[in-house]
């Protein structure tokens, strides 16, 4: 099955210019949805994992999943002011101004090992501070799966650069 089949590309959204890379006809597809998680599942065998992180929103629809399958535990990395007890905050910037993303302290143990899921990776910008996140919470991110690279973009670059281990299921452009 050609996971690349089930993605439905949108011109222009969210702005003109931009050509949107969209998971929700890959995700109402059972079939294809399941290949998905059994991929991301089979990539993640390669590393050892104590824990599962998903960057808020859509990379939570496949970590969920997968953490349900590998029976690890999942932790969420929400945006700001979404989580209630006591956290740790990385900003980060993005192309038109920047961001917050937050866990909370109690998530990871020392020396844990994360693998953080994501549905996308473009410029890199919110899976390195997912990675920062992860770092001053004293565990360490064993690697990244990405359901979609926007190749040209350098995200998986950037993090490559930085020694992390980065893999993804499909590539598309970026625009």
């Amino acid at each position: 099955m050609n996971l690349k089949d089930f993605i439905r590309s949108i011109p222009d959204y969210p702005k003109k210019g931009i050509l949107f890379r969209d998971i929700t006809t890959l995700i109402k597809n059972e079939k294809a949805f399941a290949e998905c998680i059994n991929q991301i599942v089979e990539k993640s065998k390669k590393y050892k994992i104590d824990k599962i992180a998903a960057i808020e929103s859509r990379g939570f629809v496949f970590a969920s999943a997968v953490s349900y399958i590998l029976k690890k535990p999942f932790i969420l990395l929400r945006k700001k002011n979404k989580l209630p007890a006591e956290l740790y905050s990385v900003d980060f910037e993005l192309e038109y101004g920047t961001a917050t993303i937050e866990v909370h302290k109690d998530s990871f143990k020392e020396n844990d090992s994360v693998l953080i899921v994501d549905d996308l990776i473009a410029t890199g910008g919110t899976a390195e501070a997912a990675a920062k996140l992860i770092e001053i919470s004293k565990a360490k991110v064993a690697a990244f799966i990405f359901v979609i690279n926007l190749f040209d973009l350098g995200g998986c670059d950037l993090l490559k650069n930085k020694n992390y281990k980065v893999e993804n299921l499909m590539e598309f452009p970026g625009h």
